[in-house]
């Protein structure tokens, strides 16, 4: 149940993932070339190909400043810095999306673990996974590669 009309929970989370995502504002399909051209290797390794920074490999991990933070590969606003916690596990952590619709989840067997996977709602880019045991009053733990997020300038 939600705390606030506003924020999503782990019942909102496992309800997209097993019953279908919010529709977003727009898409961004490009083929793969297209997106291997518009973006570093590291960036689509992790994003277009589902894989995973090293943990504490980026700064961002320690970054608390104001501001937005937008999807790597399309521009979409994902998450705000006002959400954003140290969690000790090596990646930068949110309790919310900006908004519903900005991301989409997907049930993650891999590896012999149940997860749940968390990718751009417009261009499909995975970001990471989210967990139910981050700080109240959502309860979320949004444990988002670094390499997939780009700060917005103001």
């Amino acid at each position: 149940m939600r705390t606030d009309a506003s924020m999503l929970d782990w019942g909102d989370v496992l309800r997209f993932a097993n019953h279908g995502n919010p529709t977003p504002e727009r898409r961004d399909e490009r083929s793969e070339e297209e997106w291997k051209s518009a973006l570093t290797a590291e960036e689509f390794r992790v994003t277009r190909l589902k894989g995973t920074e090293r943990a504490f490999s980026s700064e961002m991990c320690s970054l608390f400043e104001p501001g937005k933070y937008k999807c790597v590969c399309c521009g979409t606003p994902l998450f705000d810095a006002s959400v954003k916690f140290e969690s000790g596990t090596g990646w930068p952590s949110f309790t919310q999306p900006i908004k519903e619709s900005a991301v989409a989840y997907h049930i993650d067997s891999t590896f012999g673990m149940k997860r749940v996977e968390t990718i751009c709602n417009t261009c499909d880019a995975h970001l990471g996974h989210v967990f139910p045991d981050g700080p109240a009053p959502s309860g979320l733990r949004y444990c988002i590669n670094a390499v997939a997020l780009r700060k917005m300038e103001d």
